[in-house]
């Protein structure tokens, strides 16, 4: 039977060693509630970090402990100090963390770390592959396995997988910084389908990958050749009626049953007439905005002292990395801002902010939830914040107030809370005015609103939504119907080749027989090419055209000595294996006259592209130029063509290029002319781009045609990239 295969660098439990045996103790965070529903009641296996280094563990011991593991579904990922140091604290959370928050200050980039990550990554793809049949789902989890996916895929192109990010995907402009930006968004691109919290972050994912790995984008799919990566929004929820229910009970405890930290906070707000308490709870982490907090908070008391003794903080900062210098600074800077507070605003009988670092039993956060009348989470940046969403839960009485940082995920949800800028202090402190005095029942309209959208999409919701989206693996539009030219249909073909009686090859050149390259005249064919094209053009009963979207002088230079034929300019000029050029239409140079003042306009206006000049057509090449800003120009340079032109040009559409030629002649017309009065019994055409189009529609229904790249196409089959087209060519003469 088919299973789902979670991949996290933790498992979800806490593994102690005893005398003799393990104790394994759950733990209770976002990933662990949420994929319990995927990992529990069906065939599925966890992979992951046990959390025990291997010099924590003796060698005897991990036989057992494996065994232990696999009884409760989980594969264990071994580790040592050194790969703990340098891929977790190092390139995960010394790199990848701060530089994906915004932090780039705290960004270490360190080759040692880099290559760890890369090796660390590796150990989770062969554990992986060590335990997948043919028809298992893989889902991996986060920053520190973004290399995973593509090793996965490299082995096992037949598995589905699914990638899910849980921080934010920083803007281009901040991504570009990392030194390794490429083999981590290749790395992310071995997934079928990849996840994000909000839209924001699938932007700048995409735009990442139009810009720095040149990919095709269509709306959300990324064309990577042979498939497409389907990239999405899956907000995470919380198990929301655990808070509920939870906080129901709290709410119907008797006296002798409360906690003391419920009956504290209750002596609070008896203290005096109208006491508010505040609710703070994070990580220690300087992505929380815990120090801004703090600051509009004495700010707030500072502007109106008439809450002095009225209002309180409390402030719950779970110990986080500990041990890193950045989380030792901000622990220590804390500490000094919380005691300066205190030591200015307190009496006898109050102090304004009580401040709490460890981790609390799930009972004592609820009765926090509970008692608080504000819930103040401002994150400077934040990938969804389920502190936010539990608050709301918690709220079963329908009042309370949340101040919600605009920077975190959770703000695109949860809009009823009152937003805020975690920069701005004079907003933050005036928010808590407004969340004070703000009417019962326009805390309950807003509360309901945000409760009925979260008892809607729980987190249980979100893993079987990003499940059933994965499984149901997008099938390819209709206009994908090229079969993909595998192994057997290829050694049908070369079986057909060596068969026939008369055969034509047919070869685009850019983007078919060489990569496109940003400068076209570096573009130029290695000697093993040219060297190719001679033996296939000397094989017995085989003709060879080369048609190009080339000048005449290009192909030339490089295949005129060979006895092929030749098309340039798209079918404006041909030149058949005996004899020389000849056009098929009248150069009117004034009409280059006329539009080259366009395409400089355009030129001048969109940095990055140029233009090529060749005898019967104008090029407009924006391959360099900013992808979003090509899509508008685009747009626009080809409305006012067609406005402009006459009946004898034609714009064509290229790979990255706007194309205005003389004339209606394409490259279909030309192939048609090559094959008339040849008795041919085999036809092969490769082409990469819109303008072969014309080749594969105009040739008989018994050739052969082979689009590279996964792109619209009338093709039979496709091939994925030109080394391949190289490849298989040479197939056909060994």
């Amino acid at each position: 039977m088919a299973k789902n295969v979670i991949v996290s660098n933790r498992l979800p439990l806490q593994i102690t060693k005893l005398d003799n045996s393990f104790e394994f103790t759950p733990t209770s965070g976002g990933l662990a509630t949420g994929m319990n529903s995927v990992h529990k009641d069906q065939e599925s296996l966890w992979i992951g970090w046990p959390g025990i280094n291997d010099e924590q563990i003796d060698k005897k011991s991990w036989g057992p402990l494996k065994k232990l593991l696999k009884k409760e579904g989980f594969f264990p990922v071994s580790l040592n100090n050194t790969e703990i140091e340098n891929f977790y604290f190092g390139l995960s959370n010394k790199s990848l963390w701060p530089l994906f928050h915004y932090f780039i200050e705290f960004s270490v980039f360190s080759e040692d770390q880099w290559i760890s990550y890369y090796e660390v990554n590796k150990k989770f793809a062969d554990s992986v592959l060590k335990n997948i049949e043919k028809g298992d789902t893989v889902w991996i989890h986060d920053y520190q396995l973004l290399l995973c996916p593509k090793m996965i895929k490299d082995e096992r192109p037949d598995i589905i997988i699914g990638f899910f990010l849980h921080i934010p995907f920083p803007s281009f402009e901040i991504f570009r910084i990392f030194p390794w930006r490429e083999p981590l968004l290749e790395g992310m691109l071995g997934a079928d389908l990849i996840g994000f919290h909000t839209y924001d972050y699938e932007r700048h994912f995409l735009s990442s990958v139009k810009r720095i790995l040149k990919k095709d984008v269509s709306f959300n799919r990324v064309s990577l050749g042979n498939r497409e990566v389907v990239v999405n929004t899956f907000p995470m929820g919380i198990d929301y009626n655990k808070f509920k229910n939870a906080a129901l009970t709290h709410k119907e405890m008797k006296q002798g049953e409360k906690s003391d930290l419920k009956k504290q906070l209750e002596l609070h707000k008896k203290g005096a007439e109208k006491s508010k308490l505040i609710l703070s709870i994070d990580r220690l982490d300087y992505t929380k905005g815990v120090i801004n907090r703090i600051k509009a908070f004495e700010l707030f008391l500072t502007k109106y002292p008439e809450y002095l003794e009225k209002v309180r903080l409390v402030m719950l900062t779970v110990p986080s990395r500990s041990s890193v210098s950045e989380y030792q600074r901000l622990k220590k800077e804390t500490d000094e801002i919380v005691g300066r507070v205190n030591g200015k605003f307190a009496t006898v009988n109050w102090t304004p902010i009580w401040y709490y670092y460890r981790a609390m039993a799930f009972d004592d956060l609820i009765d926090l939830y509970m008692t608080s009348d504000i819930g103040m989470i401002t994150p400077v940046r934040d990938g969804m914040n389920l502190v936010a969403k539990e608050f709301v839960a918690t709220r079963v009485s329908g009042d309370g107030v949340l101040i919600l940082s605009e920077m975190a995920g959770a703000s695109k949800e949860l809009y009823e809370a009152l937003m805020v800028n975690p920069f701005d202090l004079n907003q933050m402190a005036e928010s808590i005015l407004t969340a004070i005095n703000m009417p019962i029942e326009e805390q309950k309209k807003r509360n309901f609103s945000m409760q009925k959208r979260l008892s809607r999409y729980s987190v249980e919701l979100w893993a079987n939504e990003f499940m059933k989206s994965l499984k149901s693996k997008p099938a390819l539009d209709d206009e994908y119907s090229a079969k993909i030219l595998n192994k057997k249909i290829k050694q049908t073909l070369i079986k057909k080749f060596k068969s026939s009686k008369r055969r034509m090859i047919l070869l685009d050149y850019d983007g078919t027989l060489v990569d496109f390259n940003d400068d076209p005249e570096l573009a130029q064919p290695e000697e093993s090419l040219i060297s190719l094209i001679k033996q296939l053009s000397e094989t017995p009963k085989t003709d060879l055209a080369i048609v190009s979207g080339r000048d005449q002088y290009f192909l030339d230079q490089w295949f005129g000595d060979l006895s092929i034929a030749m098309v340039a300019e798209h079918g404006n000029f041909m030149k058949f294996k005996k004899g020389g050029w000849t056009s098929k239409g009248v150069n009117q140079k004034k009409w280059q006259d006329d539009i080259m003042p366009l395409l400089e306009t355009f030129t001048d206006r969109t940095p990055g592209t140029f233009i090529e000049e060749k005898r019967n057509s104008l090029v407009w090449h924006y391959r360099k130029t900013d992808p979003e800003l090509a899509a508008e120009r685009v747009v626009e340079l080809k409305t006012v063509l067609s406005s402009l032109i006459s009946d004898d040009l034609n714009i064509l559409d290229g790979d990255k290029a706007i194309e205005v030629a003389f004339g209606r002649f394409n490259k279909g017309t030309a192939v048609s002319e090559i094959i008339s009065n040849k008795d041919l019994d085999f036809i092969i055409c490769f082409g990469d781009d819109v303008t072969d189009e014309f080749m594969f529609n105009d040739l008989p229904q018994h050739a052969i045609t082979i689009k590279v790249g996964r792109k619209k196409t009338q093709a039979k089959y496709f091939i994925e990239n030109p080394i391949m087209v190289k490849d298989f060519l040479a197939s056909l003469i060994t």
